[in-house]
């Protein structure tokens, strides 16, 4: 099942310029502590790993734990230069979503 994604970042940069990039995630972030109105712990259910890749080259990566609030809020800079930026998130239950924009350089 795919979470809702947002993705801010500009619309257009200049090339060598910094730009702020923010996404947030629509997940529950379940730690798998709580316990059900049966007595039964919730399973555990969370994000784990971010990865920010700008023309397949690492530029942002972030390990998520059970402490991470629901809906992770992550803001990061990065250096404009052309090219395609590809988000994904890996999750617990075999969760993976991926993004992608152009990030466009004049």
């Amino acid at each position: 099942m795919a979470a809702r994604v947002l993705i801010t970042m500009p619309p257009t940069a200049r090339r060598g310029e910094v730009i702020e990039i923010r996404t947030l995630t629509a997940h529950v972030m379940e730690p798998g502590r709580r316990v059900d109105a049966n007595g039964r712990t919730v399973p555990r259910d969370i994000l784990r790993r971010f990865t920010c890749r700008l023309d397949g080259e690492i530029v942002f990566a972030a390990e998520l734990h059970a402490a991470v609030a629901a809906n992770p809020y992550l803001v990061f800079s990065l250096v404009a230069t052309r090219g395609t930026l590809t988000f994904e998130w890996e999750g617990d239950n075999g969760f993976a979503q991926t993004e992608t924009r152009t990030l466009n350089v004049a």
